[in-house]
């Protein structure tokens, strides 16, 4: 399934032009990694633009209020949470705090060094998809033969790179089967780990039911 700009603005209710940015990569990440049935492509178009704000976020954010930080990381950031969280009066989390929040809850896990590392930041969610810890970031690597270890920055500033990764993913963890399969909230769970929260499966699967609206899948 091949979608227009039109299509694709339409299905993640996103302006135009920015949808035109977006379709050439799009298409053709989706062709590489089979993604081929409208049912896969309105799957993977729901869970990218879930993923990435309506194609609008390429970098994982860490601008979070204090509730939030909790929410999201539990233990991982429990004792800084009051600190690191969005304060009154702040509008965002400054740079300097959001990097030290991704260095705490990202340290020590899948191929990341300790907090000093820096690897939290360094290797925190990138692309469409928003691959996420140096041993995915690794994998990505060598699935698609760029080095994106070494500049883990290019998930965010190249497009048909950011759109690739999560193709690549996708396939990774069987992305087709879960829908093929009619397993949307299973795909979302895979996806986001066991420990995903009610409200983010419940956005994934809101916006996988306008994604089905406004392409006229079933």
């Amino acid at each position: 399934m091949n979608l227009s700009a039109f299509q694709l603005s339409t299905a993640l209710l996103i302006p135009t032009a920015r949808a035109t940015d977006w379709a050439t990569p799009i298409n053709a990440a989706m062709s590489e990694f089979g993604i081929s049935t409208p049912a896969r492509c309105v799957a993977f178009i729901a869970q990218i633009g879930h993923e990435s704000a309506g194609l609008s976020r390429l970098s994982e954010s860490f601008d979070y209020s204090v509730q939030g930080l909790i929410g999201t990381f539990g233990k991982r950031i429990a004792a800084h949470a009051a600190v690191l969280g969005r304060q009154p009066g702040e509008k965002m989390v400054p740079l300097e705090r959001q990097i030290r929040i991704a260095n705490i809850v990202y340290a020590n896990r899948y191929g990341n060094g300790d907090v000093a590392s820096g690897d939290g930041w360094r290797y925190r969610g990138g692309g469409l998809k928003q691959i996420t810890f140096r041993d995915n970031y690794a994998a990505c690597a060598a699935a698609l033969g760029i080095d994106c270890v070494a500049a883990p920055q290019r998930l965010s500033t190249d497009w048909a790179l950011a759109a690739r990764s999560a193709g690549w993913f996708w396939l990774s963890i069987g992305g087709n089967a879960y829908v093929d399969r009619g397993d949307f909230d299973g795909l979302s769970t895979r996806i986001n780990g066991a420990g995903i929260t009610a409200e983010s499966l419940s956005a994934r699967h809101a916006r996988w039911v306008a994604c089905k609206s406004g392409l006229g899948v079933v």
